[in-house]
């Protein structure tokens, strides 16, 4: 027989408070100054976090859910020492390894925030959808092509409110920037370059470490692998190690392609590529070389192009990825001892009247080039809406508020778009797309590469 508590109903009426609140006038709330004062904040203005993964980012992530004054109610993670000082810091959240039983059994938690490794991500996020729960995802969104779709399909069926956490989405300059395209500041864009000195781990290894050390005490490896093939523990492929593995990352584009190719698939709407093309050092493509081949890592470096099929008015676009230090050519527009680009990398849109570049999330100076041209620009009026915040917004769309701008409708086929990219790594040739039939059409064997195997156990 199951018998539900009071503290059980209530926790449901309050989430459903959460889910329905928002009125056609917008989110309603009793004003904080009849409840408390100044500075109070009303129960029906906080959202109960759960924070999954909060040793690296996720830490980070944490500390701004709870700087938003949002109550931070549950924290979970396979590795206790990584986490300590985050556990510690919030003594009164519940804690937890196994984020299957967290989500089963703590029944208070609203919304989740995700910042395990990648390929645990699409597992995490869609056990709390399927809970219906809020749900903000560091980037990539997901491990696999594959998964990108159906979670944003997910997330869309459930009405969750959901956030990607590339932060440079919610930065004026990436406002800027699509506004001064869209005012024809550099004419019709056709090309774009985009860079990052990531990886900045070790990559293009050909064999796993050999050695089988003691798994801590303080981690869950069994856990940790999640729906990834069994492999002895090696600290080689824990704390930020993980993103060169095949297994568990998605390498270097990955990492930051999520933030770099944000301002061009933004600004340009680029949608869905036609062709992929990729080509990576030391690394062995799985399909098509008949020489040894790297089934374990990314490659230390790689250039991957994309093509994009006009979109209106605009023609088609072809934009080329560089990784692992390697860069376009020097726009000659560019003043004598100028940086390229800005923080970890960089993106160059060519126009056929002119060239704009921006640092590595969209940020970090959007700016016409050479800086004359900057000068006498005539910006145009500020059309578009500007964002409270990255994780600000998340929170006000789990209040019932606006949909936050990388929400998984708009993550989803970005990361889709991203991914391909290692699809095309793997191929070792030229894909063909189809975003409409789901499939590689010129190369039947690199389809198998939108999707990945789950451990038993682990199917989702």
């Amino acid at each position: 027989m199951n018998f539900e508590s009071n503290s059980d109903k209530q926790d449901e009426s309050r989430r459903t408070f959460l889910k329905t609140a928002a009125a056609a006038a917008g989110f309603m709330i009793v004003p904080r100054h009849v409840l408390g004062g100044p500075g109070f904040q009303a129960p029906s203005d906080t959202v109960n976090v759960a924070g999954i993964g909060i040793g690296g980012m996720g830490a980070g992530d944490v500390d701004l859910m709870a700087e938003l004054n949002q109550n931070i109610v549950a924290l979970c993670d396979v590795d206790g020492e990584y986490a300590a000082k985050t556990f510690n810091k919030y003594p009164k959240a519940k804690r937890h390894t196994d984020f299957r039983k967290m989500l089963e059994t703590q029944k208070d938690i609203d919304a989740v925030v995700i910042a395990t490794p990648d390929h645990l991500h699409f597992p995490v996020a869609m056990a709390a959808i399927r809970q219906g729960k809020h749900v903000y995802c560091e980037k990539p969104l997901t491990y696999s092509v594959h998964e990108a779709r159906r979670l944003a399909d997910a997330a869309r069926q459930a009405s969750v409110a959901t956030q990607m956490g590339n932060q440079g989405h919610a930065y004026e300059e990436m406002r800027l920037l699509r506004e001064w395209i869209q005012d024809g500041a550099i004419g019709t864009v056709t090309r774009v370059e985009a860079w990052t000195v990531h990886p900045v781990w070790p990559q293009g290894m050909m064999e796993r470490p050999k050695e089988e050390p003691a798994i801590p005490k303080t981690l869950d490896w069994d856990l940790w692998l999640g729906p990834a093939p069994l492999r002895p523990y090696h600290p080689a492929y824990i704390r930020m190690l993980w993103r060169g593995w095949l297994d568990f990352g998605t390498g270097g584009i990955g990492d930051m392609g999520c933030h770099t190719l944000d301002p061009a698939f933004y600004a340009l709407d680029l949608g869905a590529p036609v062709s992929v093309e990729a080509c990576g050092s030391i690394f062995v493509p799985t399909v098509t070389w008949d020489k040894p081949k790297n089934t374990e890592t990314y490659p230390q470096a790689s250039i991957i192009r994309y093509h994009f099929p006009a979109n209106g008015s605009r023609p088609p676009v072809a934009l080329t990825w560089y990784d692992g230090g390697l860069m376009p050519e020097r726009p000659e527009e560019l003043e004598e001892g100028r940086v390229m680009g800005a923080g970890l990398g960089g993106v160059l849109f060519i126009g056929d009247k002119g060239k704009i570049m921006c640092g590595s999330h969209g940020a970090d100076g959007v700016r016409l080039i050479p800086e004359s041209r900057m000068k006498d620009y005539a910006k145009p009026p500020k059309t578009l809406a500007r964002s409270a915040g990255h994780h600000r917004e998340w929170i006000e769309g789990c209040k019932g508020g606006a949909k936050p701008g990388s929400n998984f409708d708009y993550a989803g086929p970005l990361t889709e778009c991203v991914l391909l990219g290692n699809v095309a790594l793997k191929a070792g040739r030229k894909i063909l797309w189809d975003p409409v039939q789901f499939a590689v059409t010129n190369v039947p064997e690199a389809n198998a590469f939108l999707k990945r195997e789950y451990r038993q156990g682990w199917e989702v």
